[in-house]
């Protein structure tokens, strides 16, 4: 179900975003705002978002 005024839209490009790179859904959602939703760069983000949090 869509939060704070997200779209359902949203909320799925969110979710599978966490369940496919393991970052948080505060993480994939600040993507989202910075980025919108182009997948191929949200993806970029998020991996680099990830390999930082290994370190």
């Amino acid at each position: 179900m869509a939060q704070d005024g997200r779209t359902p839209e949203v909320d799925e490009l969110v979710r599978r975003l966490v369940a496919t790179t393991g970052i948080t859904e505060a993480q994939a959602l600040e993507l989202v705002s910075l980025l919108g939703l182009n997948w191929a760069s949200l993806m970029r983000e998020a991996k680099v978002l990830k390999a930082a949090q290994r370190r």
